[in-house]
């Protein structure tokens, strides 16, 4: 059974909570009661208590300082404040101290009671915090735990979730059944690296904050809770299948969170609640989009509760196009991988004209937005005046319709890729030939494959394949057909005894020259020398 405390000058108040209160049926002890602020001190230094209910106008120290103190002593007591209507502003320098609640004179009993009936599942959720349940439980529990927080991790970091995946996790845990619906709720830390705290405080903090969300979010055992603490500072919260009862019970545990963090940690927490979804592709742009919304109310204050409704769906999407598409297709086109751009290039326009039908007007907004962010970001090759640039925005004013426009975005990409990768085919000629002709000057010298590579800072991986595509062979290759091919000339020259034809061409003994002469060329190379 719970304690409770009364602190009021006027006995006949205090006789009437207690008269009147069904304290047993609340899961409360009878209460011990106290006539002025410095006894309830004396008696909480005395004995803990789970509950004060304190007037705020008293002879002495007033309910204010009382409360103040007794936070001093006892940080976890619910603070219930009687006021007169006269008195009502003392209510928020109440509440700044530490009340919960307050009721205003003259008591209404069933009012009193909805406060303990709260205060008793807050004291309960707690206890709870602090009890643990035994080591092997826990043990059991906490590995349930970290495959649930993979999993969360691996859709927000949009891991394709196959069939064999998605079977796979089944295997290890009881996948709840998505087509039922969910909903993502984003729990962060408001300031955490600039709030002044030594590492050793974060990671308390951290840790802390992972174990408020989980137990403030747990409720009859229903609900399946897939819980991913993302960065110290920040927990995703996948809830499955709710009821329109289960989704009002998680609205109100969502201040509870809140006030707990913000009472045992000095920390606020911004919450961000996701809009329903039905597939697991839809996690990773559900959090994005909680992620908007977010950022979005910091601006205004921390410590809020953000709902899927509170930004427009457009404004995210130009936010999402502008700070995410726009820089990934740029960059994957200056990388050259032309499947990958069109890939890509299909995932813009179906974010473009998702949802509702996009306007003309806004789909030509974003044309003219996206060629000026390509035209400022790759320089076309042979196109020193921009004549390909002009010729795209002309084009682009004289479209008439959604779809002429996309045909010109894709159109643009392509030629531009058509180019790059013509560029870059010369590019890689020009750069294959030059080291060709390196090892040619070089025969009677042994480079390695990595040699040559740090000699044009290369990766040497790299350069074997890219000399293997241009040139039809390895460089081992090219440079033993090339030796023997300086050889055969040489030879021609009786002149020059066999074994320094060898030495001229970077070959260090006549055994494996004869062997290697013989193998390419199919006689020995004093049976070439004497045909010829």
């Amino acid at each position: 059974m719970l304690k409770v405390l009364i602190v009021d000058d006027e006995p006949s108040n205090i006789q009437g909570l207690v008269r009147y209160v069904d304290w047993r049926g609340l899961g409360y002890d009878k209460p011990a009661t106290m006539e002025s602020a410095e006894e309830a001190l004396d008696a909480m230094r005395a004995s803990a208590f789970d509950v004060l209910i304190s007037d705020v106008s008293m002879p002495g120290m007033n309910g204010i300082e009382l409360v103040a103190e007794a936070k001093k002593l006892h940080p976890h007591l619910q603070v219930l404040m009687i006021s007169g209507y006269n008195e009502f502003e003392f209510v928020q320098d109440a509440i700044h101290v530490g009340a919960q609640a307050y009721v205003l004179k003259p008591l209404k009993m069933d009012e009193v009671s909805g406060r303990l009936a709260g205060f008793r599942e807050t004291l309960e959720k707690m206890r709870s915090l602090v009890d643990q349940t035994s080591e092997l439980e826990k043990k059991v529990s906490e590995s349930l735990k970290l495959v649930k927080e993979r999993f969360v991790n691996d859709l927000i970091a949009e891991i394709p979730q196959t069939d064999e995946m998605l079977a796979s996790w089944n295997g290890l845990m009881a996948l709840p059944d998505v087509a039922r619906g969910f909903q993502l709720v984003v729990f962060g830390l408001d300031h955490f690296l600039s709030s002044g705290k030594d590492a050793k405080d974060r990671i308390l903090l951290a840790s802390g904050f992972k174990q408020t969300v989980e137990v403030g979010l747990s409720g009859d055992g229903a609900e399946p809770l897939f819980l991913a603490q993302l960065t110290p500072d920040e927990i995703a919260v996948l809830l499955f299948g709710q009821t329109p009862e289960a989704r009002a019970r998680t609205e109100k545990r969502l201040p509870f969170v809140q006030g707990m963090l913000l009472e045992q940690y000095g920390a606020s927490a911004t919450v961000g609640c996701g809009r329903a979804g039905s597939r697991w592709e839809d996690v990773p742009l559900h959090y994005k989009e909680i992620k908007f919304m977010m950022a979005k109310a910091r601006l205004v204050a921390d410590g809020q509760i953000v709902r899927h409704d509170y930004a427009d769906r457009s404004e995210f999407r130009d936010f999402r196009l502008r700070e995410e598409f726009m820089p990934t297709i740029l960059k994957l086109m200056e990388s050259g991988d032309s499947a990958k751009v069109g890939a890509y290039m299909n995932r813009i326009l179906d974010a473009l004209l998702a949802q509702e039908p996009a306007s003309f007007s806004y789909v030509q907004a974003f044309g003219m937005s996206f060629l000026s962010e390509l035209i400022r970001n790759l320089k076309w090759k042979d196109d020193a005046d921009g004549e390909m640039n002009i010729l795209m925005w002309r084009r682009m004013l004289d479209c008439g319709s959604t779809g002429q426009i996309i045909l010109l975005l894709v159109d643009y990409v392509d030629r531009y890729m058509t180019v790059e990768k013509k560029e870059r085919q010369n590019q890689q000629h020009n750069l294959v030939r030059r080291i060709a002709d390196f090892i040619e000057e070089r025969l009677q010298e042994n480079w390695t494959v990595k040699q040559l590579a740090e000699a044009f800072s290369l990766n040497a991986s790299y350069l074997s394949v890219l000399f293997k595509r241009e040139m039809g062979k390895t460089i081992s290759e090219f440079v033993q057909e090339t030796r023997i091919q300086r050889a055969r000339e040489l030879l021609k020259d009786p002149g020059i005894k066999v074994y320094e034809v060898a030495d001229r061409v970077g070959i260090q003994t006549s055994a494996y020259f004869t062997y290697l002469f013989k193998k390419l060329v199919g006689c020995t190379p004093q049976e070439y020398r004497d045909y010829h």
